[in-house]
């Protein structure tokens, strides 16, 4: 009885103690009005709209031909962008982490280049790249390989802004290893490529998959640097956001909100599998 009454005071002593920083009601009450009026006001507005719709009316507008044929194009070339990031992306972040050469910080700081620079103009200089006339497309162009205007130019685009996200989230990790356990492996007979399945694999992938998930959450809902260089021709390189837009420019303000909602519902499912991946890794690095 006693241990209770003290446990019981314990955790009451340490509920009222005050923070560092006091005021605690204040700044959740300020959190919550901002979170309200910039995150759940909008989308409560946007769900409203589409509540317009009955059941019918809504699933024939999201499963309409021409949003189906968006939908497939802007997963399946995000899923193609975020597994050649997986891959690039653990080479960039090896080769900067384990390695020194010169330029090495430009190198790193150009990783971040994506994040830093308009969408609009990525998609404008890959295009210009890529273009038939190009510096890169003219040269693809007479092996037969067209990528501007075409679904392959949507890869292209995505992959340039997902690469960020696989190096920065893999990248911490390399670092956090310590080379002893590489040089252990090779000092009781492993090869590289054992040392790198056995050693250095179960390490990185927890990190290197919460990257995969974060560069296709980001390409999913890409807009800028994609329609420069899609061609955006329906049916075949129109991606889903610039269908809402051009719903929107049709005055189909409840067809745009409807495929919202969808792309909406897809961005929680994809924000679950983020928190439970980070959830894993964190519970997986602990454990080792």
């Amino acid at each position: 009885m006693g241990r209770r009454i003290l446990s019981s005071s314990i955790r009451t002593f340490s509920w009222r103690t005050p923070s560092v920083l006091p005021g605690f009601g204040i700044t959740m009450g300020f959190t919550l009005v901002y979170l309200g009026l910039l995150v759940l006001l909008p989308l409560a507005a946007l769900i409203l709209k589409a509540a317009g719709f009955t059941w019918a009316e809504f699933w024939d507008v999201v499963t309409a031909p021409r949003a189906l044929a968006a939908y497939r194009l802007s997963f399946g070339a995000a899923f193609i962008a975020a597994a050649i990031n997986i891959v690039f992306g653990v080479l960039v972040a090896w080769v900067l982490t384990r390695y020194q050469f010169p330029f090495k910080r430009f190198l790193d700081g150009l990783v971040d280049l994506p994040f830093a620079l308009p969408t609009a103009v990525a998609g404008i200089a890959l295009a210009a790249l890529f273009a038939p006339n190009g510096w890169i497309g003219s040269i693809l162009l007479p092996m037969g390989i067209k990528v501007a205007y075409t679904p392959l130019g949507v890869v292209v685009a995505l992959t340039f802004i997902g690469l960020p996200f696989v190096v920065r989230t893999v990248q911490p990790v390399l670092q956090d290893l310590d080379k002893e356990v590489e040089e252990a492996a090779a000092s009781l007979g492993a090869s590289r490529a054992a040392t790198f399945r056995r050693v250095i694999l179960p390490v990185i992938l927890p990190a290197a998959v919460t990257g995969f998930a974060l560069a296709f959450a980001r390409a999913v809902g890409e807009y800028g640097s994609v329609i420069f260089i899609a061609g955006n021709l329906p049916m075949k390189s129109e991606i889903v956001p610039l269908l809402i837009v051009i719903k929107l420019e049709q005055f189909d303000y409840r067809g745009a909100a409807a495929i919202g909602t969808a792309m909406l519902f897809v961005a929680f499912v994809l924000l679950l599998i983020i928190n439970l991946l980070q959830r894993w890794s964190r519970n997986r690095m602990g454990g080792m």
